[in-house]
């Protein structure tokens, strides 16, 4: 028990630093270690985004879901940050290495793992549209541009560059993604508003108003 209350003090006081000093974190992260102690942060983070996602959820300010589906984020959300981060860790690795890093693969993963500290205040800006995305993508940028100068011990200048592009285009395509999102559940909402209309219309007045939807989804999906 005394091990565990000690694992969550370490959980917590890595998630303060993390948020409040970045800096001053990945200046004195050990690049070696391990990946037990990474795994088990990166997962916490990942229970706890995915009980505010829940919430979040079922008070109808996130995905429209079933109640049950809405739990269910409490354990799909921490596997899937693990899976993913070791992906996102070697995509990194690379990237750092072709900037000039001399660290291993393990010092990229531990800065994607603590970097996580953030996700669940990301998912919480995340109700609001298009800007909350934004300023989460915007913060990963910054962390990213510090873990390059005080792990990976490269320039400002040129972190701030490279991983500026990158995050720039996860941007774009965050809005894209959103306004297609959006455009797709207005098309939806329509089409039930008009089917219920359809219920009292003659055949051939119901065949008129499905063909007005027919030719709006195809306008829709050409834009």
């Amino acid at each position: 028990m005394n091990a565990q209350n000690e694992q969550i003090k370490t959980i917590q006081k890595t998630t303060i630093d993390v948020i409040k000093n970045p800096a001053g974190f990945f200046e004195t992260m050990p690049v070696i270690g391990g990946f037990v102690d990474p795994i088990i942060f990166l997962a916490a983070m990942g229970i706890v985004a995915g009980v505010i996602q829940a919430i979040l959820s079922i008070v109808g300010l996130g995905a429209s879901v079933s109640f049950f589906m809405a739990l269910s984020f409490i354990i799909i959300m921490p596997i899937f940050a693990v899976i993913f981060s070791f992906i996102g860790a070697g995509i990194f690795f690379v990237i750092w290495k072709l900037m000039g890093s001399g660290q291993s693969y393990e010092a990229a993963y531990r800065c994607i793992a603590y970097a996580s500290a953030i996700t669940p205040i990301m998912v919480l800006i995340g109700v609001i549209p298009y800007l909350g995305a934004i300023i989460g993508l915007l913060w990963m940028l910054y962390l990213m541009v510090i873990a390059s100068e005080k792990v990976h011990k490269l320039a400002s200048q040129k972190a701030w560059i490279v991983f500026g592009v990158i995050f720039g285009l996860f941007i774009i395509l965050n809005i894209n993604s959103q306004r297609m999102a959006r455009n797709a559940q207005d098309q939806m909402e329509e089409l039930n508003l008009q089917m219920k209309s359809m219920e009292n219309m003659t055949p051939e007045e119901a065949s008129k108003v499905m063909g007005k939807l027919l030719k709006g989804v195809k306008a829709g999906e050409g834009e």
